[in-house]
Parts: C-alpha cells; sequence; structure tokens
C-alpha cells in the first residue's frame, strides 16, 4: 500500500503532508482534536479524499499504538487517571 503521509525536506521543511499536497497532516488531527470531525477538514480542503484521509489516519494509528504498547501500562493508566 502507497504512503498517503509523505515527508520531504523540500516541502515544508519535511513536515509530513498528503502525498501530492502541500497540505500538512498536523491540519487533520488538528480538525479532529478540536471537535470539527472529518467532514470539516474535507470540507476545507476538497483536493484531500475522504479515502486517503481515513488511509492516512489508519497508517499513522499503528505506529502510534506500536510506541504505546512499549510504554509501561502502570505509569500510563496513573496519567490518564488524573
Amino acid at each position: 500500500m502507497e504512503q498517503i503521509i509523505v515527508s520531504d525536506p523540500g516541502i515544508f521543511s519535511g513536515e509530513p503532508v498528503f502525498r501530492g499536497t502541500r497540505i500538512p497532516f498536523k491540519i487533520l488531527t488538528d480538525y479532529l482534536e478540536g471537535g470539527d470531525g472529518l467532514e470539516a477538514f474535507l470540507d476545507q480542503y476538497p483536493t484531500i479524499r475522504r479515502e486517503d484521509a481515513i488511509t492516512a489516519l489508519e497508517q499513522t494509528h499503528s505506529p502510534l499504538t506500536s510506541k504505546i504498547s512499549k510504554t509501561n501500562f502502570c505509569s500510563m493508566n496513573v496519567v490518564l487517571k488524573n
């Protein structure tokens, strides 16, 4: 599967962007974290296809959960409860 999110030193100093665009992936995560949702992001950035946004989230989900699984869950549990 081709990566949807790419990093190139010549584009935004290597900040991860959607392939073929100059739209940083962080904008999508900012929308989601802010509660605006995928639809709002897609409305604002119509050059990004819904399938690509979903695939990007899926592709970044695995590395993130892999990093989390390597941490001490007891410590993490305490942090999340506070």
